[in-house]
């Protein structure tokens, strides 16, 4: 299997990105705390420039359910907080599940690509609550109006994919 790197580039809007990203996986409770994270990501950074960037993300500190103040980001397309970390109940594979049993019309597979068809309007709501399941076997998603691009990490993990959506969708072929 060929190695995958993730290069990123050091531009604002890269570091603000990753710190999105570290933000919706995991709970941060302090500027330190972030610091370390994306300097293991590569990313270095100095308290200022963070503290700035956490104030245009418009980043707040919100009481998780052990307690803990935790930075949370607003929502924007489908929710940056995770719904689970913060104890509003629903996790994201059971956000996924329903979404999916709502919205997934078809799948369809080729080699690391997956085609998911849903009604019109509806593709982004879906990809967005793929994209916050956290697959590791999911590269991304590319979402229109009612078609999401799903692209698996695996070279051949289309298909694997696809099992996997219709399973969650409770649905029996593609």
């Amino acid at each position: 299997m060929a190695v995958v790197t993730m290069s990123i580039p050091m531009t604002k809007v890269a570091r603000q990105a990753k710190i999105t990203d570290l933000l919706q996986r995991q709970a941060v409770r302090s500027q330190p705390e972030l610091a370390k994270l994306l300097a293991e990501s590569g990313v270095e950074v100095t308290q200022a420039t963070l503290s700035r960037d956490l104030d245009e993300l418009g980043a707040l500190k919100l009481r998780a359910e052990d307690g803990s103040l935790v930075y949370a980001l607003p929502g924007e397309g489908g929710g940056r907080i995770p719904l689970a970390r913060l104890g509003t109940g629903e996790s994201p594979a059971a956000r996924l599940h329903r979404i999916a049993e709502e919205l997934l019309v078809s799948a369809e597979a080729s080699a690391n690509l997956v085609i998911v068809r849903t009604p019109p309007g509806a593709a982004q709501f879906l990809a967005s609550a793929i994209d916050h399941a956290d697959w590791e076997s999911i590269l991304g998603t590319v979402a229109g109006d009612d078609t999401i691009l799903v692209i698996s990490r695996d070279p051949l993990g289309g298909p694997s994919v696809v099992d996997s959506l219709l399973n969650i969708a409770n649905r029996k072929g593609s």
